[in-house]
């Protein structure tokens, strides 16, 4: 669905780029984390994506498109969920739906569906003004929904949502995924990156770092470690035993054999941790 080889992007065209040579592919059907800090050219990556920023130097094909020459037919595929809400403030989130619906050369999805989808039923007829930063941020969420599209670009879905309705998000996009849509996810939260990505790339400074599953990920950069909790002289006792290393595994034997164990349980290193292992920066 996406096919970026050697993409450069400048804003000053001054020899500085914000996307230096990233190349990368998104097959169909799968969800695709963009992963990186602030300003570590993500949403300049996803904006030459779907035509907001023009193509300077690379290959990039978006839903079969070149996007050397953006064709209006190719928004008929992708849907867009910008971390900055942009909703019209004058009108209702019934009437914002339905005026976006109206941009469309293809059969949409009834704006009552989509507000009850994100938990807004009952909000239909309120300006969007008068929403709050979550709720407009919920109207700009299920808008990207509203054409049905096949590629759908999502740049932190959840943010400043409460816990709740972030499950409720995270919901929903597993949902559409399973119905085939491909997921472009743009975030610095590694935790929904590893709970809903097929595969992750690790941006730095314009620069594509790594691709590869989180799992792999896991696999190749993390310990192998058992944390245990056990009690010693009437104290609970927390250490943590690799599996790989032999004498630590004798170690985490005698512990099982001579003393009562309260908990145990396999820790991996998370994606966040991974991160900063592989590109010693932070997510900040």
């Amino acid at each position: 669905m996406i096919k970026v080889k050697n993409l450069y992007h400048s804003y000053n065209k001054d020899g500085k780029y914000q996307v230096n040579n990233a190349s990368f592919e998104v097959e169909k059907g799968e969800v695709f984390g963009f992963l990186g800090p602030s300003g570590a050219g993500k949403s300049t990556t996803q904006g030459v994506l779907t035509g907001l920023l023009q193509l300077q130097k690379g290959e990039v094909s978006v839903a079969g498109y070149d996007m050397k020459k953006v064709s209006n037919k190719m928004f008929n595929k992708i849907g867009m969920s910008f971390e900055q809400s942009n909703v019209y403030s004058k009108l209702t989130a019934r009437e914002n739906l339905k005026f976006y619906s109206k941009l469309f050369d293809v059969p949409t999805r009834k704006p009552r569906e989509l507000l009850e989808l994100v938990g807004l039923d009952g909000k239909e007829n309120i300006k969007a003004g008068q929403f709050s930063k979550g709720m407009k941020h919920r109207l700009t969420f299920a808008r990207s929904m509203i054409n049905n599209p096949e590629l759908w670009f999502l740049d932190e879905p959840t943010t400043g949502l409460d816990p709740a309705i972030a499950s409720n998000i995270k919901d929903i996009i597993r949902k559409e995924n399973r119905k085939g849509v491909t997921i472009f996810l743009t975030t610095h939260n590694m935790f929904i990156a590893d709970e809903l990505c097929d595969r992750v790339a690790f941006i730095i400074d314009g620069e594509i770092k790594l691709i590869d599953s989180p799992r792999n990920l896991k696999l190749q950069y993390g310990d192998k470690l058992v944390e245990v909790e056990y009690i010693k002289n009437n104290v609970v006792i927390k250490e943590k035993f690799s599996t790989v290393l032999n004498e630590e595994k004798l170690r985490l034997q005698s512990v099982i054999e001579n003393y009562e164990i309260e908990t145990m349980h396999t820790k991996e290193a998370t994606l966040e941790e991974i991160f900063i292992k592989v590109t010693g920066r932070e997510l900040v």
